[in-house]
């Protein structure tokens, strides 16, 4: 009943493509057949309707057509990828999960029972409504990771509006909001999603050239990435038509850059959150951090130079942390903003601001600047505690060169003198090899 109106899409766009995995395509008529046959299959293995059910997959059709599957079914669905191996276990008992539908790499169909009782009083709120539900997980990057329960029913609305139809990458997996709004997007709009076997600069770029891409929604980490590798000199990237950046701060010398080198793509910033679903945005322009937010079923506010959202998409709560919304409904979202007329730029969050003698540094300023010198490949900012000053700004740094880092921080303070404030500078600097991002290309301040 829920995903009616995409049953009807897919029947409509017949032949045309729905998925490209494993470089092959399949159809929405493929899709279409295989989402009746995993109904006609979860009856047969007693996946009870209204469970709350794990899926353990990464990107696959197969995968695409058991999520439909079960939300025609009003499961409760916790999609768990392969990026979160090791805490299946725990994630699994924090969300209550009643059943495991698992497809493994060899495109297999396993499930089994828990014998785990649903007991959270929004889990039985949610059953009792006879809705499909969503449970996705942080990523924990600032602490312990939090399970947001959504109702689907409004996260389904904003899809019957028919939109753009795009060759679409799906960079992020559909266990993080913007993955699974991807999807939704592109099914509902009868579009193609290309899957990709990882998420290094050079599989991307062969994936626009070989499946003439035309939206590629990333982060800016993964952006950052791409422009140190250079791999993009060795495709034909002439398909791509937007490049969407979402998840943290965009660092302004990255946006800057892309956009001097691929002029003729369109860059849009994007706003959301596991709480409250996706915002409609605007950037002001491709190379400006300026961004308009909001859209139909969500209104946005600022209170105390911090921004605060109300969605009709927003989440009943989570299963593991107190509720973060105001008595009259707002989200707290800890963004730190500007604000110019309709537009707003994004500052950093609140919990990551370093507060040096009582002035104010957001790493994404420092990275953006120190993103500038030659040879630096990436950048992680964050507070290092001061006896006098309270904080003082920790700068970990991935360099191409060869430098000690007595060389490096002479040539830091040279170049960064006339470029940042004093305080800003960072006091303490830390030469890394390793990546300084998660699974999920979000850049990871904390060591």
């Amino acid at each position: 009943m829920h995903i009616d109106f995409l049953r009807e899409r897919f029947a409509a766009a017949g032949d045309r493509e729905a998925l490209i995995w494993r470089d092959q395509a399949y159809s929405y008529a493929w899709l279409l057949q295989e989402l009746d046959r995993l109904s006609r299959e979860l009856e047969e293995r007693e996946i009870p309707v209204g469970a709350v059910v794990s899926v353990e997959a990464d990107f696959s059709p197969r995968a695409v057509a058991l999520l439909l599957a079960l939300m025609e079914r009003n499961a409760i669905l916790v999609p768990l990828t392969s990026s979160v191996e090791e805490k299946k276990p725990e994630f699994r008992e924090i969300a209550e999960v009643e059943a495991v539908v698992e497809i493994r790499a060899d495109d297999s169909l396993h499930s089994w029972r828990t014998g785990q009782k649903v007991e959270h009083e929004l889990l039985q709120r949610l059953k009792h409504a006879g809705s499909p539900g969503l449970i996705l997980f942080s990523s924990g990057s600032t602490g312990k990771s939090k399970a947001a329960l959504h109702d689907i029913v409004p996260m389904l609305e904003k899809f019957k509006v028919p939109r753009h139809t795009l060759r679409t990458i799906t960079f992020l997996l559909f266990d993080h909001i913007g993955g699974f709004n991807t999807l939704l997007y592109n099914l509902s709009n009868a579009g193609c999603v290309i899957t990709v076997a990882d998420r290094r600069p050079d599989t991307i770029c062969r994936a626009i050239e070989q499946h003439k891409v035309e939206l590629l929604p990333t982060s800016p980490t993964f952006i950052n990435l791409l422009l140190v590798s250079e791999v993009f000199r060795q495709f034909d990237l002439s398909s791509l038509k937007t490049v969407t950046y979402g998840t943290e701060v965009m660092p302004e010398s990255t946006l800057k850059r892309f956009h001097a080198l691929f002029p003729q793509i369109k860059l849009q910033q994007t706003y959301g959150l596991s709480e409250v679903g996706i915002l409609r945005s605007k950037s002001r322009s491709s190379d400006s951090l300026w961004v308009k937010v909001g859209g139909e079923g969500f209104e946005t506010r600022i209170v105390d130079g911090l921004l605060e959202i109300k969605a009709r998409s927003a989440m009943l709560g989570y299963l593991n942390a107190p509720s973060p919304f105001t008595e009259d409904g707002w989200f707290k979202t800890g963004d730190a903003v500007e604000v110019d007329g309709e537009y707003i730029k994004i500052l950093g969050r609140k919990s990551e601001l370093i507060n040096v003698g009582g002035e104010k540094v957001y790493p994404a300023e420092v990275e953006s600047t120190l993103q500038l010198m030659e040879g630096v490949e990436d950048v992680a900012v964050r507070a290092e505690p001061h006896p006098i000053m309270g904080n003082v700004v920790h700068a970990r740094v991935k360099l191409s060169t060869d430098e000690t880092i007595a060389e490096f921080r002479k040539r830091m303070h040279a170049f960064c003198k006339d470029k940042l404030a004093r305080f800003k500078i960072p006091q303490k600097v830390e030469l890394v090899d390793q990546a300084m991002h998660g699974e999920r290309f979000k850049k990871m301040r904390r060591e």
